[in-house]
């Protein structure tokens, strides 16, 4: 499963998420041991946030 990384490693102090692949520091530091379920489930995670993102509810 391909990581979320887009190299733009910055964290946004309001939200606690990564600016480029909308993680959390949590979720970034247990990416290389997840098995797939878990990664899958960040991925969903991601996508709900960038929807959030599209529709403003995220800074």
């Amino acid at each position: 499963m391909p990581s979320p990384c887009v190299s733009v490693c910055r964290m946004d102090e309001r939200s606690g998420l990564c600016q480029g692949c909308l993680r959390t520091i949590d979720e970034i530091r247990a990416w290389s041991t997840s098995d797939d379920a878990t990664r899958r489930q960040i991925w969903t995670t991601i996508e709900q946030r960038a929807r959030g993102v599209v529709s403003g509810q995220i800074a």
